[in-house]
């Protein structure tokens, strides 16, 4: 079985994953706003924050947030770029140990991370830490593999230079196991549409931020590079490529 080593595995990607990964749509927020009534007076617990994308984006709109993550290059970018933000927080925790009190937080958000973690362990500690009627919201961007040239290459791409990334693949839960997880406390789900405009070096970058692709020694890395070129070159149009994605959220409680 593959270590993954989920908590270390982006410390030497950090800057590209700042740069370059994409944030979330604001429909999302609406949607937990609209249907599931989540109100920006609730404390959110960022679980896996990573470098802060998600927790900015409800920063933006006036939560206090905690961010929780263990890996500490994550967690250092996400203090420094959301410095001046009042109600933020970060902590050194997993979502198997949080280190938040108990029902302490109104809303437990994971975004692109929830498949690094142990689901029953974190079922458990989510179910610690949130308040009588708190909420959990669990999203991803999930890269469209077809539907232009662009994208199918791209999927070519990883299949042959990413050094594991059909087992992290692998790893990324479905609706329906995603409502097993909730159960009883499944509240229900949305999907949005999401994307990026890329120039090549912001798409190399894209790719760079990824776990699984080869880094510079190691012998896939410059062939990735130049296959990741000539595929650019073919597919661009006024020096951009379009990075699609459909967005998944799931929401309610962990009983």
């Amino acid at each position: 079985m593959a270590d993954f080593q989920s908590t270390t595995r982006f410390s030497d990607r950090v800057d590209d994953y700042v740069r370059y990964r994409p944030d979330y749509p604001v429909a999302l927020l609406d949607w937990l706003q609209r249907e599931q009534g989540v109100d920006r007076h609730w404390h959110v617990a960022d679980v896996g924050a990573g470098t802060g994308i998600s927790s900015k984006m409800f920063l933006d709109a006036g939560y206090r947030v905690t961010a929780v993550e263990p890996n500490a290059p994550m967690r250092g970018a996400a203090e420094q770029w959301l410095r001046r933000y009042d109600r933020f927080d970060a902590v050194d925790g997993r979502a198997d140990a949080t280190k938040l009190a108990d029902a302490s937080v109104d809303l437990v958000t994971v975004a692109q991370a929830f498949h690094w973690f142990d689901e029953v362990a974190a079922r458990r500690e989510f179910a610690r830490i949130l308040r009588p009627q708190g909420l959990v919201a669990i999203w991803w961007n999930s890269r469209r593999l077809t539907g232009t040239r662009f994208l199918e290459g791209y999927e070519a791409l990883l299949l042959r230079f990413g050094t594991d990334y059909t087992s992290v693949a692998e790893r990324y839960a479905d609706d329906a196991h995603m409502r097993v997880w909730f159960g009883a406390g499944y509240r229900g789900s949305a999907s949005f549409g999401h994307g990026q405009r890329l120039d090549f070096e912001a798409l190399r970058g894209r790719l760079m931020s990824s776990s699984y692709a080869p880094q510079a020694g190691h012998p896939q890395h410059e062939p990735m590079l130049q296959a990741l070129r000539e595929l650019f070159d073919n597919c661009a149009e006024d020096g951009t490529v379009s990075f699609d994605y459909d967005t998944r959220i799931f929401a309610g409680q962990p009983v």
